[in-house]
């Protein structure tokens, strides 16, 4: 029963001193996040009215709210009774050892720095690097992401990004859609090649400036290769693909211009 006792008041005696702390750091961490909540809002309505870049605005986001959690976190420890120059010695050595155990984590908060300063891309534009093609939908601190025409997420480490090649299809506005059409041997050229660039130029999506062009690419085994090349913008390179590979069969039958069996259109992506 004495021992029993003895546990009791300590119990007590520890609820009586740290019970008010442990409250305390829960309602400090609890409107902690209500104003770290109302600090972002505050932010994202600023840079909006101000015309932020959307991939800065994004990144700044990103870091001002990593940075206020980091804070409130340190706030609630000292609340616990945690004394902040032990808790800052903790952090120096917890840190050195967590940069030694991930610079590539590191590698790409720099690249992500580097992207925001420099701009290769921007949310929206259409790229293709390490392998990936896709539209770009966030810039966040170490990772981008990309939203492929197959509309996959890809999500690729920034420190690759910046040391990669990149391959920016939006940033001059225009994009070349390449395919090439067979047509039998015993076809008139001239009249091919007029057909094709009426058909490339009745299509509103293509571009007049650059104009399309169609040239004689090859003399195959069974076929003349022309090269079909209309301009467009990038967010209608799609449309345009397919519908140059549609439109040249129509007005290749439409005009009679024969195209070898099995016709052979090989296309360029």
């Amino acid at each position: 029963m004495e021992d029993a006792k003895v546990w009791i008041d300590k119990g007590i005696e520890f609820i009586v001193e740290f019970g008010p702390k442990l409250i305390g750091a829960i309602v400090i961490y609890i409107i902690g996040s209500w104003i770290i909540k109302k600090l972002m809002k505050l932010l994202r309505k600023g840079m909006t009215n101000q015309e932020y870049d959307k991939s800065l605005q994004k990144f700044l986001l990103s870091l001002a709210k990593w940075a206020l959690t980091i804070f409130l976190i340190i706030t609630v420890i000292s609340t616990l009774g945690v004394e902040t120059t032990s808790l800052a010695a903790v952090i120096a050595a917890a840190g050195l050892a967590i940069g030694l155990a991930l610079q590539g984590s590191l590698s790409n908060f720099a690249g992500g720095v580097l992207i925001i300063i420099f701009k290769p891309y921007k949310i929206g534009d259409l790229v293709e690097a390490q392998g990936v093609l896709g539209s770009v939908k966030e810039i966040e601190i170490f990772t981008t992401k990309l939203v492929t025409p197959q509309n996959k997420l890809a999500i690729v480490p920034n420190g690759a990004m910046a040391n990669g090649n990149i391959i920016n299809y939006t940033a001059e506005g225009k994009m070349r859609v390449d395919t090439t059409v067979g047509v039998d041997y015993g076809s008139d050229i001239k009249k091919t090649k007029d057909v094709l660039l009426a058909m490339l130029k009745a299509n509103p999506l293509v571009l007049e400036d650059p104009a399309p062009s169609v040239n004689v690419e090859e003399l195959a085994d069974s076929s003349v290769n022309l090269a079909v090349r209309p301009f467009c913008k990038p967010e209608d390179y799609w449309d345009v693909y397919f519908g140059t590979i549609e439109g040249t069969k129509e007005a290749l039958d439409k005009a009679g211009i024969e195209i070898p069996y099995p016709h052979e259109v090989q296309i360029n992506k």
